[in-house]
């Protein structure tokens, strides 16, 4: 079992010194050390030093890092990378909140943290299925074609609010019924139609 590390700063001007010592001391080596410069509003997978220590981590493994908000200051954002890490045998410790599979405290909280992952998706499920309905209501036809810009709008509209809630561009996608490239796709349409679309006419003015 290796143990490997992951520090996050927010800007150069911090100092993640204070972080690397704390996971060497509990023997974190230098070489499986992964870092980030970042904000935390970024999801952790898109950050290239996560992307890095998933790419090199293995099954059996455990990630440690100082503090679990190291993984992003969204909570559902910690919550889904901490269950993807353990859907991959790769166990996670924090030192600073106790988290830590060699206990039963901690293997409890890592528990706890996956139940809220789950709760925290059909939550979101929930809230865009009921703007789903109001925007129906409001006369909004779903099954409309997709050429229907209206419609296009809309779905637009609900998969950006679920992505705002951590979810991933496949997920709030299928939201609508649509895949990750059918998404895309419109996405690049509407800012396309958007820059094309004329600036409108000043007014006239009576001198």
């Amino acid at each position: 079992m290796r143990l490997l590390g992951y520090t996050r700063i927010s800007t150069t001007n911090q100092d993640p010194q204070l972080q690397i010592d704390s996971l060497f001391s509990i023997g974190v080596e230098k070489r499986d050390d992964f870092s980030d410069v970042t904000s935390g509003r970024k999801n952790a997978a898109d950050r290239p030093g996560v992307r890095k220590l998933l790419e090199h981590a293995t099954d059996g493994d455990t990630l440690v890092v100082w503090r679990i908000d190291r993984f992003g200051r969204s909570l559902l954002d910690v919550l889904n990378t901490v269950s993807g890490l353990r859907d991959r045998g790769i166990q996670v410790r924090s030192i600073s909140d106790g988290i830590d599979p060699a206990t039963a405290t901690g293997r409890l909280m890592l528990n706890m943290l996956a139940t809220l992952a789950e709760y925290e998706r059909e939550l979101i499920v929930q809230r865009v299925r009921a703007g789903v309905a109001v925007a129906q209501e409001a006369g909004t036809q779903f099954g409309l074609p997709n050429t229907d810009q209206a419609v296009v709008a809309e779905k637009l509209a609900i998969v950006a609010a679920a992505r705002a809630e951590g979810k991933t561009a496949e997920k709030a996608a299928s939201l609508v019924g649509w895949s990750r490239p059918t998404l895309y796709r419109h996405q690049n349409a509407h800012t396309a139609r958007t820059v094309r679309a004329p600036a409108p006419a000043p007014a006239a003015t009576v001198s």
